[in-house]
């Protein structure tokens, strides 16, 4: 098993600092230990997945738990031992000089785990319709080419009846839904092939692995329920509605890779708001917000700090009275990635949103732009979410209409004074 290394202040016990295996009855005697040493607060780095059984039960007995980014407890260049590296810690946070990276309540961690976890799901199934297309290439069959889904009503009716033992391409594309835009004659086509035996079986498999997987994440989609069902407290409805522009019909079937149930309702009834009314954002990004923020916005002080949590913020790095760079750090922040999304789909919206977006692409070119766009986004979300209120486009409009005639005053003072007027064509 792995070690852990702990340090306690020298005051505390005389042998300060102990190294414990991992397993859970070791990580329950390093708790005791701490307890003996009337240790309050612990700060721990974060390494992959393995911080969470020791923050967990330290957390349980009773400690305040500070999980750092590994970033901010470097240590001056030198020899490394796991020894030096848990003492350095120790130092740091009995000075004060480590902040605990956020963490959202318990409850909402169990969702998040379960979105993760469902998007490793979507990941999987991704890839295996991809080993799909290539046993069609393989066997020259271009019907992914035709079909833009092979996994649509009618790719899935062709490929079963392939893989039943149809190989004729006119039979095949009988199969063609009315609504497609491809006809028979050009489905047909596609159709012809080399149907050898061993491409057929790792297409069978990849279908009844794609299949399998498409299962997992409609159980994975009734846990994330059961999960969201509990927020209400006593598992009912709350008589908030959606509004009815964006609710979705219960009936329809979802495309996709969307939820199989009713997910906006479920996050406005939680959130308090529509999320998804804002330009951009739709329920898997409001989703992700919820899952990684929580229900308590207000644990960021203002927007600044919670766009500077997301990396949106520029990070400016100043001597001397001169900017040597303004770059926004580069982070794996699953709320950061969802804006930029929601950032990249809203260029050709006629809201505020699409129009600032294109602006910014005009003048700094689209990397930046998305960027821009996300940090706007991120504080309109913190607004939406801190005051409760409904996204309004029209209060944007009246800032567009303020700083229109901040501009026209800023002109008719300067043509005046270089002794000219300006006249309205």
């Amino acid at each position: 098993a792995y070690e852990i290394y702990v340090a306690v202040p020298p005051d505390r016990d005389k042998e300060n600092v102990r190294s414990f295996e991992t397993f859970t009855d070791d990580l329950k005697k390093m708790a005791g230990w701490l307890k003996q040493c009337d240790i309050k607060s612990v700060a721990m780095e974060s390494t992959g997945v393995y911080w969470i059984p020791v923050y967990q039960i330290l957390e349980e007995a009773g400690f305040e738990v500070y999980l750092v980014n590994a970033r901010h407890v470097k240590n001056v260049p030198g020899r490394k031992t796991d020894v030096v590296d848990c003492q350095w810690i120790q130092y740091l946070h009995s000075v004060g000089l480590l902040r605990a990276s956020f963490r959202p309540s318990a409850d909402v961690v169990a969702v998040r785990t379960l979105l993760r976890h469902r998007e490793s799901l979507v990941k999987m199934a991704a890839s295996h319709i991809q080993h799909m297309q290539k046993s069609l290439t393989q066997m020259n069959l271009f019907l992914h080419n035709v079909i833009n889904d092979i996994t649509g009503k009618t790719g899935l009716l062709i490929l079963d009846a392939i893989l039943a033992g149809e190989h004729d391409p006119k039979v095949l594309a009988a199969f063609r839904d009315r609504r497609m835009k491809a006809d028979e004659a050009t489905i047909a086509r596609s159709l012809e092939g080399d149907y050898k035996t061993e491409h057929l079986f790792t297409l069978r498999q990849a279908l009844e692995l794609y299949r399998y997987y498409k299962a997992q994440i409609r159980s994975c989609d009734e846990e994330i329920e059961s999960h969201l069902k509990a927020f209400d407290g006593d598992g009912s409805e709350k008589s908030r509605e959606v509004p009815s522009q964006k609710k979705k019909s219960s009936t329809k079937k979802p495309q996709g890779n969307e939820y199989h149930f009713d997910i906006q309702s479920y996050l406005s009834n939680i959130l308090g708001i529509d999320l998804t009314a804002v330009p951009g954002i739709n329920t898997l990004t409001a989703h992700t917000i919820f899952t990684e923020i929580g229900l308590d916005i207000h644990k960021f002080k203002t927007r600044r700090h919670f766009t500077s949590w997301l990396s949106l913020s520029p990070n400016n790095k100043i001597s001397g009275n001169k900017v040597l760079s303004s770059k926004t750090l580069s982070s794996a922040n699953r709320v950061a990635k969802a804006l930029r999304l929601a950032a990249y789909g809203v260029g050709n919206s006629k809201s505020y949103i699409g129009d600032y977006y294109r602006k910014m692409r005009a003048r700094l070119g689209a990397p930046k732009a998305i960027t821009a766009t996300a940090h706007k986004l991120a504080r309109i979300v913190y607004v939406l979410l801190s005051k409760k209120v409904e996204y309004d486009e029209s209060i944007f409009s009246a800032e567009e209409l303020k700083n229109s005639e901040r501009k026209l005053r800023r002109l008719n003072k300067q043509a005046t004074a270089l002794g000219l007027r300006l006249v309205a064509v």
